[in-house]
């Protein structure tokens, strides 16, 4: 993953100066200039709230003007990439008195670079004002403006301030999906994918009706376009998603399994275990197997992290088996500690079978 300076480098702020200075017909950014020798030991959120205060101070305090100058900066080809990114985000804070004006360049300025995060002040300030432009971005003939419309309308955005509104309820954003499912560009669908996902954390049983709404009317590409918006559901087991995938929790199954061949494990190696699942029925199966690895608090509880393992249909009698290497090395995310752990076999999302192991951790 880049570093804070690789995304948004001393470099980077002194060439968004002397563009601006240019595009604003100055011969300096006083303000810009003077930040990019003040960045050192910023996070990178902390470096476009420096860079974004550092544009508002040098641009015009009016929002014409300040337009003005950006949209000239937006005709020279250096004007790309992450030193956009702060520019968005002054935007966000200059713009929002003008409100469509500033959504307006927010469409153009999403074209060098996602200002998905931008556009959130506005949807947070008037959702229906905003949302009343962001559904015209469906119909835009650059991929990058469609994206944005599904991405800046995610209720949980990532590294994005979040939207409560669209949290308590999702609907009003959902034309915009609709318009966005079938979407040619597969930038544009992955995004939809999300937004789904995101609905799905708080209101599962909108994102399941959803999802069979879309599936009524299916392209070729629907399915995997379902299939990634519900994987939190699908991944929890949920019967009413898996159900809409057409995949039975009732399905005719008999697993061997976990068979665990590692049974001492130490923190840095793998825990390895066989497993073997048989279609039982008279027709064919399709089947969703996950596995479940329940870690051991230090409080001696343990908690569930489901990880996927096969999707796939299996005839009459047919059997699916294999061995899976689970890594136990050290990840920033998670502290392991010592005990007694335990792994789950997961058809359907239902568990059909379970083994136990010892982690040793340092």
């Amino acid at each position: 993953m880049p570093t804070a300076d690789e995304l948004l480098s001393a470099d980077t702020v002194s060439n968004l100066a002397r563009l601006l200075a240019r595009a604003g017909g100055r011969r300096a950014a006083p303000a810009l200039r003077a930040r990019a020798d003040a960045l050192d030991g910023l996070t990178f959120s902390g470096r476009v709230t420096a860079v974004r205060d550092a544009v508002l101070a040098d641009l015009p305090a009016d929002w014409t003007g300040f337009e003005a100058v950006v949209r000239t900066a937006l005709a020279d080809p250096g004007f790309q990439g992450w030193m956009t990114f702060p520019v968005n985000e002054a935007v966000a804070v200059r713009g929002l008195e003008a409100f469509e004006p500033g959504l307006a360049l927010l469409r153009d300025l999403t074209t060098r670079l996602t200002a998905e995060s931008a556009v959130r002040p506005f949807l947070r300030a008037d959702p229906a004002r905003a949302l009343a432009v962001v559904q015209k971005w469906t119909d835009d003939p650059d991929p990058h403006v469609r994206r944005l419309a599904s991405e800046g309308t995610r209720p949980r955005l990532p590294w994005a301030p979040q939207l409560p509104a669209f949290i308590a309820d999702p609907r009003p954003a959902l034309p915009v999906l609709d318009a966005l499912y079938r979407d040619e560009s597969e930038y544009v669908r992955r995004s939809v994918s999300n937004h789904l996902n995101d609905i799905s954390r708080d209101h599962p049983a909108l994102a399941v009706e959803t999802a069979a709404r879309w599936l009524a009317g299916p392209t070729a590409t629907t399915d995997r376009v379902v299939r990634h918006g519900l994987r939190t559901l699908v991944k929890a087991g949920r019967p009413e998603a898996l159900t809409v995938l057409g995949h039975s929790p009732d399905a005719p199954v008999s697993v061997r399994g976990p068979v665990v061949t590692t049974p001492r494990v130490t923190v840095g190696e793998y825990l390895v275990f066989d497993y073997a699942v048989t279609n039982t029925g008279p027709l064919p199966a399709e089947l969703v197997v996950d596995y479940v690895v329940h870690h051991t608090k230090a409080n001696g509880t343990r908690t569930p992290k489901v990880f996927k393992l096969v999707t796939r249909a299996l005839a009459p009698g047919e059997t699916l088996a294999g061995t899976r290497r689970h890594s136990f090395k050290p990840i920033t995310t998670r502290r392991y500690h010592s005990g007694e752990h335990m792994v789950q076999l997961q058809v359907n999302g239902r568990v059909r079978g379970e083994a136990v192991f010892s982690l040793d951790a340092p």
